[in-house]
């Protein structure tokens, strides 16, 4: 057996991953990143259009502040979110975006003087000042009151992980490449590290270590069509549920992307929509102002997924072989601003469609593209029932983003949640409760269950083909738990996935018995996980019986928080069942800072709670108080949700803005 001890194990390579090895890393501790494929191959380089920070140093970005970009955050995530999360985020998202400029990020900047942009499909002038000349500058993004989406061109998340890349090598950080943790070492409610297979060589080898994180993203490949790349497979998720002992939270929440490529669903980032772009029907007529005639093509993207899927069912969708689809037009921005802004666009155009950008209108429809759920965590990214077991990024349900994320707060939320996980991660080694106690017999016998998986899946004959499980759960999951879902498709769903996870134990590894290099056995075990995952998710939304954010129940059309102001918690008890267990999560309104109230879009189906009246006078109680005082709306903040001192000291400083004095 080969063992393999490090302070902090880190499951995967991208830019949560990389943020929290070089936070662990400069504090002085030795840190593994396991990576399917090299880091700058990570799915966050896809990252298009921004990271989301109140800055406010363009002229369209002033008056923004934390404040803002938290209203706009807990609205996003139709109440969902934490708000204690969500205010750590909305403190520590510009200091983060000044790091990374620190790092070599290339943010775009403000320019002096009079530019020409496109709003509401009209030609404006902008005029920004000389003494905001050079800073780091913003773009407009969908469910945002301010310009907030700092950017690189329409290369964002590529940008931000070179940079971070360059970071760990510098740093010294110890990146094992092409190698995919398996499961996790655990023992009387503690993690120990991973059993992780070497893709190469098929050998399993033990990673032991005092602290584990998982930042292996999202899980949009259980579904046929996605924005994600495919090792998006929820494998992260998977190896934590199996425990048996770690939670997930919120895995029914799903978001589709408005504007993904026909047919292949790659991402058009929300830029397009930011920068000025709108959505036309088949007779080229722009519908969006029609459904919401504030926000139109900005509205969260959940509402205009929906908005875009009940116009193609209206009949107003462009026929075609793959399908009906809508328009996306972005010929009005010029060539020279999408040559210059969106050039990444305009090169998957020309790719994969064939046509150019600047003269033709794009095929377009909503595509799965982003996973609020993952590891249940506490604030500082540990899980809630596995002691030394971390997750950062879209793998973790932190809960940021609740039932529906704005767009620029994922790539903002993978380095926030990377450095502050890190800090903590940090004081818990060098606290005694990090001591491993581990006994190298118990790391053995978890070695040898995967050993024994694998020798099972390579030895099986005549039982299941893995492709065709995977590719029918795919299917189902596209259909039955999609943009709009209903208890009758939900059930099938479940039933039929349960009917896959039985049979997921009986395949067969085709093609090649080799243990090293095999495709074929790499899909047989993830497919048996991947099945899991769909499975908290179908049941997930079977069970919540609202419509909130993302999570969209034709049945049930009305936001419940009277019974659903809660998270769903999903754990996998026995290796036997064939069915997750379900349990909630109340989510306090008496500790709120922003009681649930109406997001602004179509009417108000709110079923509203008893305890949100009583909580908004207090709030603004609280608020008529403290502004007679003249406090501050710093001290206000911290005031109505007390949340600076939960931060690690480095990073509770105020933040500093043009016009705005602390």
């Amino acid at each position: 057996m080969k063992v393999i001890y490090t302070d902090v194990l880190i499951i995967g390579g991208g830019l949560a991953g990389l943020r929290v090895a070089t936070g662990v890393k400069e504090r002085g501790h030795d840190t593994v990143v396991l990576t399917l494929v090299p880091p700058k191959r990570s799915h966050s380089s896809a990252a298009q259009g921004g990271m989301q920070a109140s800055l406010a140093n363009s002229n369209m970005g002033e008056g923004d502040n934390e404040d803002v970009h938290f209203s706009d955050t807990i609205k996003g995530s139709d109440w969902g979110a934490d708000q204690l999360v969500a205010r750590m985020f909305t403190h520590c998202a510009p200091k983060a975006i000044r790091e990374l400029a620190h790092w070599g990020v290339p943010w775009s900047r403000v320019q002096r003087g009079d530019r020409t942009a496109v709003i509401n499909a009209k030609k404006v002038t902008i005029t920004e000042k000389d003494e905001a000349h050079g800073l780091i500058t913003a773009r407009d993004f969908g469910g945002t009151k301010k310009w907030r989406t700092c950017y690189t061109s329409d290369g964002t998340g590529h940008s931000m992980l070179y940079a971070m890349d360059n970071k760990a090598h510098e740093d010294k950080v110890e990146i094992h490449e092409r190698l995919e943790a398996v499961s996790l070492i655990h023992e009387n409610g503690r993690c120990y590290g991973a059993i992780a297979r070497n893709l190469m060589s098929g050998e399993l080898v033990a990673y032991v270590s005092k602290a584990t994180t998982i930042a292996t993203g999202g899980y949009g490949r259980i579904y046929s069509v996605s924005t994600n790349a495919i090792i998006c497979q929820g494998i992260g998720q998977a190896i934590a549920l199996e425990t048996g002992v770690a939670t997930l939270g919120n895995m029914e929440a799903i978001q589709f992307h408005p504007t993904a490529i026909v047919p292949v669903g790659i991402l058009t980032t929300e830029g397009c929509r930011g920068d000025g772009g709108v959505l036309l029907d088949k007779d080229g007529y722009r519908f969006m102002p029609d459904y919401e005639p504030v926000k139109k093509e900005l509205a969260s993207r959940d509402v205009v997924s929906r908005r875009m899927t009940e116009h193609i069912r209206k009949g107003k969708g462009v026929k075609s072989r793959y399908g009906d689809h809508l328009w996306l037009d972005i010929t009005i921005l010029g060539r020279e601003h999408i040559e210059k802004n969106l050039r990444e666009v305009k090169e998957i155009c020309e790719n994969f469609l064939g046509i150019d950008p600047a003269e033709e209108w794009i095929p377009v429809r909503p595509t799965q593209h982003y996973s609020m759920g993952g590891i249940r965590t506490k604030y500082t990214g540990e899980s809630q029932t596995l002691q030394g077991l971390y997750s950062c990024g879209e793998a973790a349900c932190w809960d940021l983003h609740g039932f529906n994320r704005l767009g620029g707060n994922s790539v903002s939320e993978t380095v926030v949640a990377g450095m502050l996980v890190a800090e903590y991660i940090s004081d818990y080694l060098d606290s005694s409760q990090s001591n491993i106690s581990i006994h190298t017999a118990n790391v053995e016998k978890f070695l040898k269950i995967e050993q024994d998986k694998i020798d099972a899946l390579l030895s099986k004959e005549n039982g299941e083909d893995a492709y065709v499980l995977r590719r029918r759960m795919e299917e189902i999951m596209m259909d039955d738990v999609g943009i709009f879902r209903n208890g009758e498709d939900l059930q099938k769903a479940v039933d039929e996935l349960q009917e896959l996870h039985k049979r997921a134990k009986n395949i067969e590894v085709f093609r090649s018995k080799s243990s090293a290099a095999n495709p074929a056995l790499v899909n047989a075990y993830r497919t048996q996980k991947m099945i899991k995952v769909a499975l908290t998710v179908a049941l997930g939304a079977l069970l919540r019986t609202e419509s909130r954010g993302a999570h969209s129940r034709e049945d049930y059309p009305k936001r419940n928080d009277a019974n659903w102001l809660k998270r769903s918690i999903t754990t996998w008890e026995n290796e036997e069942d064939t069915l997750p267990t379900m349990s909630y999560e109340e989510i306090n309104i008496g500790e709120m800072e922003m009681p649930p109230g109406f997001r602004g879009y179509g009417k108000d189906l709110t079923i509203h709670n008893e305890a949100t009246p009583m909580r908004q006078s207090t709030v603004d109680a609280i608020l008529e108080e403290l502004e007679s005082q003249g406090k501050s709306r710093f001290e206000i903040q911290n005031a109505l949700m007390p949340f600076i001192d939960k931060l690690p000291k480095k990073y509770q400083g105020i933040n500093a803005r043009f016009g705005e004095n602390a």
